[in-house]
């Protein structure tokens, strides 16, 4: 009997099969729950932003899955890096403002309060308009807001990771970043959306590199109806 369930460990570590996923980092928080609840496989993660993810595949990575922003997935359609209409859309994420969990919730409810909000801040972060996909959407509500020169000499530019860590750590009071890159950092806490009328959606898109039957299984399972009851803890949506 030991020997059978030692040869049975044997063959399931043997025909375990590994699939590569190259993803953009604001898609880890829904990614990584999900891969621990598919049977039968080992889920690599590779989280880029989506500038280097960019690169990556313009240097040759062959990943057997590839999770990008429906932005970038046009762009590479357009280009011809990508055949059309295979990607299946798993989640959306919006922008949100984080402070300090023992701060007080600034006001962000309009496009004039968070004006303010801002300009009332000692200090601000975000990601990297160059490497993030958050960071051009949110360097783009400064500007219309006409404060982006006011806020230069106080504003922290993150390349990659968790933009709003610094606001966890006590160096910098306000953070803006997907929400779903806000909920895990400890320290910090979500104050809400932006206003609507700067608010975008980041919406994720599944594309398989191959055609093999287990990728196809892995995008089912994460883009199921009980996977998005999970996401949304996490703090993503339903795609529209």
């Amino acid at each position: 009997m030991r020997l059978l369930v030692v040869l049975m460990f044997f063959s399931t570590c043997v025909f375990s099969e590994e699939i590569k996923v190259l993803s953009g980092g604001a898609a880890r928080h829904a990614l990584e729950p999900l891969a621990a609840t598919f049977p039968g496989h080992t889920v690599k993660f590779d989280f880029q932003t989506m500038g280097k993810l960019q690169q990556s595949l313009a240097a040759g990575a062959k990943p057997d899955l590839l999770v990008v922003t429906s932005e970038v997935l046009e762009r590479l359609e357009k280009d011809g890096k990508l055949p059309a209409g295979k990607g299946t859309p798993l989640a959306r994420v919006g922008i949100g403002v984080a402070v300090h969990e023992k701060a007080p919730l600034p006001d962000i409810s309009t496009p004039e309060a968070m004006r303010r909000t801002l300009l009332a801040a000692k200090s601000i972060v975000y990601i990297n308009p160059k490497t993030g996909t958050s960071g051009k959407y949110v360097e783009s509500m400064i500007d219309k807001l006409g404060i982006l020169e006011q806020m230069k000499g106080r504003t922290t530019l993150v390349n990659e990771g968790y933009a709003v860590a610094p606001v966890g750590r006590g160096e910098v009071e306000l953070g803006i970043h997907q929400i779903s890159e806000i909920i895990p950092v400890p320290g910090v806490k979500l104050v809400g959306e932006l206003p609507a009328a700067f608010q975008r959606y980041t919406v994720y898109v599944a594309v398989p590199m191959t055609e093999a039957k287990s990728v196809k299984d892995f995008i089912a399972h994460v883009s199921s109806p009980q996977a998005r009851e999970r996401l949304a803890k996490a703090g993503y949506t339903a795609p529209q």
